[in-house]
């Protein structure tokens, strides 16, 4: 048999590796040597193409089972004598058939073996290029590469809340090892599906399901965008215009005085893009923060105020 290619050497995995670490071996190779991140470099298109076919007989529990058996017997002398004349004897005076039992003399060669494990059409279709296949010491021979059926895919993309709220130029990389530069929405949100034409499965089309990842300071509540604004007493008890972090940056909000801790003030205007083009509202909880630790003279004018102070928390308690 002629044009024997080592699978195993190819995905560089020891024989009796396991589906698992095939899968693996297969994902990181493929990711290295995809035509996307090797433009004009035939080499790696071969190799690509190798890795592809080495993938898709071993990872059929049958077909790496037969592979296996050619294999262990295809540089016998007997049997490449029987798979050059049907009339010749092989093992066991069976002619070109295995220990086993498999047959291989009506194959001239390893692609022909390969060809129908892999149920290739015998006739090339002409959308499909000819590959050619050579090894050293070995004839040429060609076979055709089966057509990829169109088909969509789906892939996840997770962005950072900025980023989806903005939207814009973006380039992001796919599981498979492609790298793509894209132009994202703005205003998007988890669960949400971006289309790209034609990066699917053989010219199909490719659907980026969105996941916003957690901010830490905002929380998007449909349309709105909730936080959590830390004040000091005294601005609660006085009121302050302070600085509010928003989507479009910092913005002044007057702060009333008396303002309770967990009462919600609202920014209009400042959430996040709804459907329709408009927008929804930035909603400030307060949150009044008690200094844990104090400078001497704040002691002292706290010590004052607790002396002047006329208001009484503990007055209805009981009524």
């Amino acid at each position: 048999m002629q044009n024997f290619r080592n699978y195993y050497d190819i995905l560089g995995i020891p024989k009796e590796t396991t589906a698992e670490d095939l899968k693996k071996a297969f994902r990181r190779l493929a990711r290295q040597f995809h035509p996307d991140l090797n433009p004009n470099d035939k080499s790696a298109e071969e190799r690509f193409k190798d890795i592809n076919e080495a993938y898709e007989v071993l990872s059929d529990p049958t077909n790496r089972s037969k592979y296996d058996q050619y294999g262990r017997y295809w540089k016998q002398r007997g049997f490449q004598e029987a798979a050059r004349s049907p009339s010749s004897r092989g093992w066991n005076g069976r002619s070109g058939t295995t220990p086993e039992g498999m047959n291989f003399d009506e194959f001239s060669d390893f692609n022909s073996f390969v060809d129908q494990l892999l149920n290739r059409r015998d006739a090339p279709d002409p959308a499909d290029p000819p590959r050619e296949s050579y090894r050293p010491g070995t004839s040429k021979t060609s076979y055709t590469v089966p057509r990829t059926t169109r088909r969509d895919a789906e892939a996840r993309l997770t962005v950072p809340l900025e980023k989806a709220y903005v939207g814009g130029r973006e380039r992001i990389r796919l599981e498979d090892g492609r790298s793509l530069e894209v132009n994202m929405p703005a205003g998007m949100v988890t669960g949400q599906r971006v289309r790209l034409k034609g990066q699917g499965v053989g010219g199909g089309d490719l659907y980026l399901k969105i996941d916003v990842s957690p901010h830490a300071f905002f929380q998007l509540d449909g349309s709105d965008i909730v936080c959590e604004l830390p004040l000091t007493p005294s601005e609660a008890v006085l009121g302050n215009p302070v600085e509010v972090p928003t989507l479009d940056g910092l913005v002044k909000m007057s702060i009333p005085p008396g303002v309770r801790s967990g009462q919600r003030l609202r920014l209009a205007n400042k959430g996040y893009p709804k459907v329709s083009g408009t927008r929804g509202d930035q909603i400030v909880e307060i949150q009044i923060i008690i200094p844990k630790e104090i400078s001497q003279p704040e002691r002292e004018l706290y010590e004052k105020l607790r002396q002047l102070e006329t208001a009484n928390p503990r007055e209805n308690l009981l009524t």
